[in-house]
């Protein structure tokens, strides 16, 4: 199929996905799912669902969007989310009470990375939310937890994943740099599921977690957010916070909390 073909071609709803899931039999969970052929943002749709979940619920969720034309980024940044990528909001219920944001999207970094990394793709982690390939951002992922009152119930994450779609300057998409027989958006919708999987696996070793995602940081410096200052980067700590130093002052960065 041409790359024309691949763009004018459309969804039919959940169904491609949920076929995927069944002749990989790469989950281990049971995920509930639902589509929209376009939605303003796949976070608000998923927040609607929750709301009408009962409690005590302990099916994951994923909501899927073939467009979005308000997809939320870090710190309500607007995220380009046209025909042809992977974009959805999922939820997992909270084994425990006590999770760290940060460390559930950095373990999502991880997770994914990996599966990108089995069809050759050599990308790096850009802390906190972003995956890059050849310094240009092919993924996104904003992670957050959903409160009932005072209690926290479920670990969400909103991903965006390019896949054959038109990229801004600094995005880099699937079909650049991957064979046409990878680019099958319900292929990579699942690859994105069995991430979040497999990154809950992770969460059970922050140590192991912090350390591969280390050996994956796009850099060695960063500048401060809204300053000039260049700092080093001394790697994360068990939280998934990044630890800065800059002459002999240290600083441990969280973006999340």
């Amino acid at each position: 199929m041409s790359l024309s073909e691949m763009r004018k071609s459309t969804w039919k709803g959940a169904a491609p996905i949920a076929y995927e899931i069944k002749t990989s039999g790469s989950l281990k969970k049971t995920w509930k799912l639902r589509w929209k052929p376009v939605c303003g943002s796949t976070e608000i749709e998923l927040s609607r669902w929750i709301r009408d979940v009962p409690v005590g619920v302990k099916t994951p969720l994923a909501f899927f969007a073939a467009k979005q034309s308000h997809g939320q980024g870090q710190r309500g940044k607007f995220w380009s989310s046209p025909f042809g990528g992977v974009w959805l909001s999922a939820a997992i219920p909270l084994a425990f009470e006590q999770e760290s944001v940060g460390l559930f999207g950095l373990a999502v970094s991880v997770a994914l990375a990996n599966r990108l990394q089995k069809c050759s793709i050599p990308v790096q982690i850009k802390w906190p939310n972003d995956l890059l390939v050849e310094q240009r951002k092919i993924a996104g992922f904003l992670p957050r937890i959903i409160y009932r009152g005072q209690t926290p119930t479920f670990m969400c994450l909103g991903v965006g994943l390019n896949v054959f779609n038109r990229v801004p300057n600094e995005g880099i998409s699937l079909i650049e740099i991957s064979d046409n027989n990878n680019i099958c958006l319900a292929k990579w919708s699942v690859e994105v599921l069995i991430a979040i999987e497999k990154a809950i696996v992770f969460l059970n070793n922050p140590s192991f977690l912090c350390s591969k995602a280390e050996s994956l940081l796009w850099s060695t410096k960063i500048y401060q957010s809204g300053s000039n200052k260049l700092w080093t980067i001394d790697g994360l700590d068990q939280k998934g916070q990044l630890k800065v130093r800059r002459g002999f002052h240290k600083e441990v960065w969280n973006r999340w909390e």
